[in-house]
């Protein structure tokens, strides 16, 4: 948050409400009172508790600690009437930004289980606390924070990954290439090589050679912290139907978990833009709309944990066993499969070499600013390769479309189809393939070949985006799991009528709305055999997959 005096609202009610009285008394009512005096640490970097801080008297700042290549700075002063807190309190994220009392004073500290009971109870206060939240973060994000400092190569698939991670997460970071003078200065500054890139800076700390998992450790956002609780849902997933799942199982009273291999979002975050997502006639990113579900889910008590990706799942006597690629074990009551669909690749020389870097699976921000300035390639005939090539021709850049079919009409919306073929920026290339990828370390150009004249071509491109068909991820599941003869997980009524094994003749009844072939275990969204491939449909089966879940566990679970 960029700095501001007292009192000052630079960024507006938004992100700095003023309470009325008897909010702040309704605050104070949650929150345990506490003498402060000038230089005392209210809450210190890396701390694993945040409370929200309501200040009756006094001044506290927000800081950020001194770092390679700058010192200690105030971010923001917060004075009588005010609270601290941000995103952070729901995600449970370790504490990034200190808070100091910059005056004696008195404030209230509100714990998070006193927290939760406030977002539960108090719906008016819910929605501005959540606001300022939400704003807060925006704020952060924008401000170019240093907090967060990742270092690495654009063309490296390693640094697309902690990057995809940072923004699948919504948490505020810098990148510096590290090609580039500011990014080669950086390095001297936090004695780093390049054998230990990518690194990331964190306050006090730098991880050389980072992964999203050991970044997610060093925030307290590892699954880690409920590896020997008990859950009441676990959910497999993070796209539209986890999440819709997620949102409508805390919402609900239970106990529930949310368990992604990359971050929330999915195949839904890849889209640049969703036109005909209900409620949204001007359309909304996938990102936007999936993070919003996220915060959602967060607001009712869920628990988002990522990277954290699922190796197998065991039915026990009555509890379902996930275990996760780092040796953890989940226990919960139940669990919902809503892994979606991955895009397929291409069986191409060096496809693999090229991935994050120049071949990339989602259209979004970060993906343009790799491409920008020169042309790129959109592969896939469908709504998806639509959005995405309207996207970033929006951007300035020069599209090809390539497409097998010799229509672009056959498997693409007409509002799409006119849009495209209306756009200077996008040329369409039908009844074409691509047959070789072409560069060093980064993808600089792709052959072409039109199957019905023969004709092969050399295209230069920078990015090649690909959405040609889903396979379902149901790989990790090692058969445990009945599916059809590509993958996509059965459910109910298309198990009903096979032979169930002693289980189910143990319950004496048949599988519930969503629930495969393992009792207590749930599939929804893409995954599932005959699912309808829309962010709406998911969303409903996540929702409706929770219904069948409590006739399962009983009305009302165990909230943490």
């Amino acid at each position: 948050m960029p700095s501001r005096q007292p009192g000052r609202r630079i960024w507006g009610d938004r992100a700095y409400p003023d309470l009325a009285g008897d909010q702040l008394a309704r605050l104070f009512e949650f929150g345990v009172p506490q003498n402060i005096s000038a230089g005392q640490f209210i809450f210190r970097l890396g701390d694993d508790k945040y409370d929200l801080v309501v200040i009756e008297e006094g001044q506290l700042e927000i800081l950020r600690e001194a770092g390679p290549g700058y010192s200690e700075e105030v971010i923001v002063t917060f004075g009588p009437g005010e609270f601290i807190g941000e995103l952070s309190i729901l995600t449970g994220q370790f504490v990034y930004l200190p808070a100091r009392a910059a005056t004696d004073g008195r404030i209230y500290r509100i714990p998070p289980d006193r927290f939760r009971l406030l977002m539960e109870t108090e719906t008016a206060l819910s929605d501005i606390l959540l606001t300022a939240f939400r704003a807060r973060r925006e704020i952060l994000m924008e401000s170019a924070s240093h907090t967060i400092e990742v270092i690495g190569s654009a063309s490296s698939a390693d640094c697309l990954a902690l990057r995809s991670y940072l923004e699948h997460m919504a948490l505020p970071y810098r990148w510096m290439d590290d090609a580039t003078p500011d990014g080669l200065l950086l390095m001297g500054l936090a004695s780093l090589t390049a054998g230990d890139l990518p690194a990331v800076l964190l306050p006090g700390r730098s991880l050389r050679n980072a992964t999203p998992g050991s970044l997610a450790m060093n925030l307290g956002l590892s699954h880690e912290r409920i590896k020997d609780e008990e859950i009441d849902l676990a959910v497999i997933g993070g796209g539209p139907a986890g999440l819709g799942a997620a949102v409508y199982g805390s919402s609900e009273g239970l106990g529930t978990v949310l368990l992604d291999a990359v971050g929330p979002g999915g195949q839904a975050a890849a889209s640049s833009r969703i036109e005909n997502y209900l409620g949204f006639p001007n359309g909304i990113s996938g990102a936007e709309l999936t993070r919003l579900a996220a915060i959602q889910a967060l607001k009712f008590g869920s628990r988002l944990y990522s990277p954290s990706r699922a190796v197998s799942l065991q039915p026990l006597v009555d509890r379902i066993q996930i275990s996760l690629s780092d040796g953890t074990d989940i226990l919960a009551r139940a669990a919902i499969i809503a892994t979606g669909a991955r895009y397929r690749s291409l069986p191409i020389a060096r496809w693999k070499h090229f991935e994050g870097a120049g071949i990339y699976y989602a259209a979004t921000e970060l993906e343009v600013r790799s491409c920008a300035g020169g042309s790129v390639a959109v592969l896939g005939g469908a709504n998806s390769a639509g959005q995405a090539a309207l996207f970033l021709a929006g951007k300035s850049i020069a599209v090809n479309i390539i497409l097998r079919r010799d229509d672009i009409r056959a498997r693409m919306s007409s509002y799409l189809v006119r849009r495209l073929l209306a756009d200077p920026r996008v040329t369409v290339h039908t009844s074409s393939e691509v047959t070789a990828l072409e560069g060093e370390d980064s993808l600089e150009a792709i052959r072409i070949r039109n199957s019905a004249t023969g004709v092969e071509s050399l295209l230069r491109c920078s990015g090649l985006f690909c959405f040609i068909g889903a396979t379902p991820a149901t790989d990790w599941l090692n058969d445990a799991c009945a599916a059809d003869k590509d993958g996509f997980i059965y459910t109910d009524v298309h198990i009903a009528g096979k032979s169930l094994g002693p289980p189910w003749q143990e319950l004496q009844r048949p599988p519930l709305p969503f629930e495969t072939n393992i009792p207590r275990v749930f599939a929804a969204g893409d995954v599932r055999h005959g699912s309808i491939k829309r962010v709406a449909a998911a969303v409903g089966e996540g929702v409706s997959a929770v219904s069948s879940v409590h006739r399962v566990i009983g009305v009302s679970g165990a909230p943490f």
